[in-house]
């Protein structure tokens, strides 16, 4: 359906509207009534200007979500009412409008800062989606500026994202134990953001001026982290061909982040109880006791009360660390927070992708929220990032989304049918294929990969190994 035919007129609507307040600045009576008409029977608040300095004059008087302009007005030209717009609203999302609907003018509107360019005569519900999308995307950058600048205001958290109860307890409770020197334990679900809730803590303490040093503990052979956390000397072992100081030298008066704790070796969490009592420790291969000051954050996936009961995790070093615990909800316990994360990711990709801004579309957000996002938050951001590299458009659909989300049928991973296979071969190639997609569904991280097979990452590595699986070049082309 296209045109500027005149609908039937619908009650002129000046009180703001759920939907959002639009403002149209058109010489032409008839052009103004049908844009009116259109749009308050969709349900948005609607005034008319007759020129540039009208349609000014009218965005001094109250907000508005968007304009939609015309490019030819009789007192001044359309790009120049863009942007005194532009100057006076950075953020006010411009639709032009004109019947001289030419390459170069639809350029010269998109580099002054329009959202869109229309043509008359325009497509009614092509026009309708596009301002439904504009404004949805509007209003979620806005929503996302205001509520990061409170948390800035109070917190200065960074790339944190949330407007639920219970991201808001925890907003309040880091704000409480940040200026502390006490030991905290970060417990949820990977993916749930620990290490940005504990960066976020050492940025609002005393020592933000003094290293943050995050430790992936569950992704290292017992030596190496031990070398790694308290450095070695000389000859202290076959490759140590020099000193070499550990992190916790490194984060001295600063922060180290311990992530997945739960899975050091016993030998090394007695180790790691000695800095905690006692602020000591030595060099692998040393005989000097070496002092630091540390805050130590720990993180964990795993229930360690329950590790502690099975003789995996050393007591005293559990009531060392839970001095002061935070959990952190699974994204399927704050789906509140799905659009907000969801634009965020979208806009950061877009970004740095470098290309314009893209739309979430209401059938594209709503498997988001159906959806219980095992992977939580850093899965989000995955679907939101292939989003983008896929998008050809100027939204995000649902085609877009991965077939997990959407129902859409996804067969298993193909298997080797070659008629001379043995079945080892079939065995090995199915494998194989299963573990690689597993690995492309968690961004190739091998940690959390492992999780979601519900398997040892030992055991993981193990068969990446045997079935020649190269991780190193994988990610490479991801990146």
């Amino acid at each position: 359906m296209s045109d500027v035919a005149v609908l039937r007129h619908a009650p002129n609507v000046s009180e703001p509207s759920a939907n959002g307040a639009v403002l149209i600045v058109d010489d032409e009576a008839a052009i103004r009534e049908s844009l009116q008409t259109l749009l308050e029977l969709d349900g948005y608040s609607v005034e008319v200007a007759v020129d540039g300095e009208d349609g000014l004059n009218h965005m001094a008087a109250r907000p508005f979500d968007l304009v939609l302009l015309d490019f030819a007005l009789p007192d001044r030209n359309g790009l120049e009412i863009l942007a005194d717009i532009r100057e006076r609203d950075p953020q006010m999302a411009v639709i032009m409008i004109t019947a001289y609907g030419t390459v170069e003018n639809a350029v010269r509107a998109m580099q002054g800062g329009a959202a869109n360019f229309i043509q008359k005569p325009w497509d009614n519900e092509k026009l309708l989606a596009d301002v439904r999308a504009i404004i949805s995307r509007r209003r979620a950058e806005e929503e996302n500026i205001h509520l990061k600048r409170a948390l800035k205001q109070r917190y200065n958290f960074e790339n944190i994202v949330g407007k639920s109860d219970p991201m808001l307890r925890i907003f309040d409770l880091v704000q409480q134990v940040a200026p502390s020197r006490s030991t905290i334990l970060l417990q949820g679900e990977s993916g749930t953001g620990k290490e940005l809730i504990a960066k976020a803590i050492h940025m609002n303490s005393p020592r933000r001026d003094r290293p943050f040093i995050p430790v992936n503990s569950g992704s290292m052979p017992t030596d190496l982290l031990e070398s790694t956390l308290f450095g070695h000397v000389k000859g202290a072992f076959t490759s140590a061909v020099a000193s070499k100081k550990g992190l916790f030298e490194v984060a001295d008066r600063g922060t180290i982040f311990l992530d997945e704790i739960g899975n050091m070796s016993m030998e090394t969490q007695a180790k790691i109880l000695r800095v905690l009592q006692d602020r000591k420790f030595m060099h692998l291969g040393g005989v000097q006791e070496i002092q630091v000051d540390v805050r130590v954050i720990a993180a964990t996936n795993v229930d360690l009360r329950h590790a502690v009961k099975e003789g995996r995790f050393r007591e005293d070093l559990f009531y060392r660390l839970n001095v002061i615990t935070i959990d952190l909800p699974p994204l399927r316990n704050r789906k509140e927070d799905i659009p907000l994360l969801a634009e965020f990711f979208l806009q950061r990709y877009c970004k740095e992708n470098e290309r314009s801004p893209l739309a979430m579309t209401p059938d594209a957000l709503r498997p988001l929220m159906d959806y219980n996002w095992p992977g939580n938050v850093r899965e989000l951001e995955n679907v939101m990032e292939r989003a983008v590299v896929l998008s050809s458009g100027t939204s995000v659909t649902a085609d877009l989304l991965p077939d997990n989300l959407t129902g859409r049928n996804s067969s298993l991973p193909m298997v080797n049918l070659d008629p001379n296979a043995s079945l080892f071969d079939i065995v090995e190639d199915c494998e194989r294929r299963i573990i690689i997609d597993m690995l492309e569904r968690s961004g190739w991280n091998q940690t959390d990969a492992a999780e979601r097979f519900h398997i040892p990452l030992s055991t993981l590595n193990q068969k990446i190994k045997r079935l020649n699986i190269e991780i190193n070049k994988k990610k490479a082309n991801r990146d």
